[in-house]
């Protein structure tokens, strides 16, 4: 049974602790957060340890494993800790929102045996995965295109926009992250576009954007699309599209219900889409913890590595810099 701790109590880390304790091989070892009721709250309700510190979690001989659900800039600490106490990492992203801190951690950790695992969750929804699998398999023949749609359902509050690092590094991050996934190659070039259409004033202090176009590009020639939104007026959007040389497979959006009503003045789906990420990915987070199960147990490796979540920030740095300059980005130009 594999015992792991949770940093962070916040909605992620409360529904992490949960799938921790629910999955049949593994056990919620204990929480903390620096807000002492939230741990307390969580504690109680899962009827697990109340850890009085992070340090407190590395140096227990009852934990093998962390889950890193705290603030952005805790992470890279937290990575660091976890590996020099030999307990397996599962990691929130971003990593980090400085790449040259995401380097210098790459080399810190560099060459221990200890899993490291980055939270790209959507690699594990399983729709997702069957439209992958229809490439794998050779369905729809050679690749040629993925297109990647990903808004939601309206904007964070002000607070999370200003320290967010920016829809790049807090939101497309996923969708970089799934399009490498889906591609199966690596991105040499990045154009991206970045307006400001849902709260201008906002954006423009934050110097983001709220509106994203990303186009990646492989060696090979193979394309990406990412349309992101902060807000979608019917809710949480999130489509993938395979095209392929011999067809296509499409992941479509969740409702709350597939009930679909077919009456004298047409047909409607009747139910809205599922709220947010948590509901829309619920099964995605799920299978996460079976992988980050698989681990610790030395079954598997990790689905997202660590390497895996520094090329996705590299690729949010390209978008970026794509904005700022009004031009392709060679990922070269990173490395």
């Amino acid at each position: 049974m594999a015992r792991i701790a949770v940093l962070g109590c916040g909605r992620i880390g409360r529904m992490h602790a949960a799938n921790i304790e629910a999955h049949p091989r593994s056990s919620l070892a204990g929480v903390f957060d620096v807000h002492a009721p939230s741990t307390k709250e969580v504690a109680e309700r899962l009827k697990t340890r109340n850890f009085a510190s992070a340090e407190d979690i590395f140096a227990s001989n009852e934990v093998d494993a962390i889950l890193i659900a705290t603030s952005t800039s805790t992470h890279v600490d937290y990575i660091q800790d976890g590996v020099a106490a030999g307990k397996a990492v599962l990691c929130e992203k971003p990593i980090d929102l400085s790449l040259e801190r995401v380097n210098a951690c790459a080399q810190k950790i560099a060459g221990t045996s200890v899993p490291v695992m980055i939270g790209f969750c959507r690699r594990f929804d399983p729709d997702h995965r069957a439209a992958r699998q229809t490439v794998l398999d050779g369905e729809i023949g050679e690749l040629h295109q993925v297109i990647i749609t990903s808004r939601d359902p309206g904007l964070a509050p002000d607070a999370y926009i200003r320290s967010s690092g920016g829809i790049f590094r807090d939101m497309t991050i996923h969708d970089l992250d799934l399009a490498r996934f889906m591609l199966g190659e690596e991105v040499v070039a990045v154009t991206a576009h970045g307006s400001r259409l849902v709260n201008p004033t906002l954006m423009a202090e934050c110097g983001d954007y709220d509106t994203a176009v990303v186009t990646l590009v492989t060696e090979s020639g193979k394309q990406a699309v990412i349309t992101n939104s902060r807000q979608a007026a019917y809710g949480y959007d999130q489509r993938i599209e395979l095209f392929g040389s011999k067809g296509m497979a499409i992941s479509e959006n969740h409702h709350e219900t597939r009930v679909s009503k077919h009456l004298s003045h047409g047909t409607d789906i009747a139910a809205p889409l599922e709220n947010f990420f948590i509901e829309r990915y619920r099964a995605a987070f799920a299978a996460e913890i079976d992988n980050f199960v698989d681990t610790i147990e030395g079954k598997a490796k990790p689905e997202a590595d660590f390497e895996d979540g520094r090329k996705a920030l590299i690729l949010a740095d390209a978008c970026f810099k794509s904005v700022a300059e009004a031009r392709t980005v060679e990922i070269s130009e990173f490395t």
